[in-house]
């Protein structure tokens, strides 16, 4: 049984993750500008962190705008490609033929490049439809969601699947029961690395694609313009929408599985 833990300890957990990503983080952006305004290096390729942010505030409407456009696609995009994973995951871990079948064609599939796939789902959907740039994100998230899911559910104690044949459990009793469980911290593993995936699967579709007022067209259009802050702080949205994911994905895990979150910090 984990020890207690006491008042306010959850809190200072909390403050001792997060303090020294920020600390990196604001060394990096600091050593950024001071290096910057220290070479003044010809051209404005890499502007400074101030201008970025200056530009970020000045284009807040826009980059705003185009953050909820990309947001739509790699939502959907993700539902689709987590939906789909789970399933061949539970058909895999249920049948032979299924593993044997689907394994080695997601990982054909995860090793076609985002640049070719964009085009064959514009072909085949349109190039202004959402659904090509949605495929494309489902594509990416499909392939670890799968992986991991099905690591979990295949990847169980035999004492566990022995005492449920002991009292007659069915198949999906025993999915329901053990492999499930088993499974879920390999999901929320999956579903972290599928929140980074899907943000820059669909900003690269969007290159080829979709709606123009979206992050991937505008970064296109201000980098074309030679407004490099501009394009820099679609970056940055981008990268906040990804790190929104991770987190709310971080949070819904820690409320899910509180006991597997508990042993994570007792190791730790």
């Amino acid at each position: 049984m984990s020890a207690a833990i006491p008042p306010g300890g959850w809190a200072r957990a909390r403050v001792g993750g997060v303090g020294p990503p920020l600390l990196a983080g604001a060394a990096i952006l600091g050593l950024w500008e001071g290096g910057l305004a220290v070479w003044r290096p010809q051209g404005f390729l890499l502007p400074r962190p101030s201008a970025i942010a200056a530009s970020f505030v000045e284009g807040a409407d826009s980059i705003w705008s185009a953050t909820r456009a990309t947001g739509f696609i790699v939502l959907t995009g993700i539902a689709i490609g987590v939906a789909l994973g789970v399933l061949a995951a539970l058909a895999t871990s249920r049948f032979r033929a299924a593993d044997r079948t689907l394994t080695p064609l997601a990982a054909a599939l995860n090793a076609l490049p985002i640049i070719a796939l964009a085009p064959v789902f514009n072909a085949w959907f349109g190039t202004m439809s959402p659904r090509s740039n949605q495929a494309v994100v489902a594509v990416v998230v499909f392939f670890p969601v799968f992986i991991n899911t099905a690591k979990g559910l295949t990847r169980v104690e035999p004492i566990q699947l022995e005492l449920m044949r002991s009292y007659a459990a069915s198949p999906w009793a025993i999915t329901k029961q053990v492999r499930i469980p088993n499974a879920l911290p390999f999901f929320f593993t999956a579903l972290k690395i599928a929140a980074s995936l899907s943000v820059i699967a669909a900003i690269v579709a969007e290159y080829f694609g979709g709606r123009q007022d979206a992050l991937g067209p505008l970064i296109v259009q201000r980098a074309g313009l030679s407004r490099y802050a501009d394009a820099w702080a679609a970056v940055a949205a981008g990268a906040a929408l990804g790190i929104t994911l991770y987190t709310v994905v971080t949070v819904v895990e820690r409320w899910v599985l509180p006991w597997h979150a508990g042993t994570q910090q007792e190791r730790s």
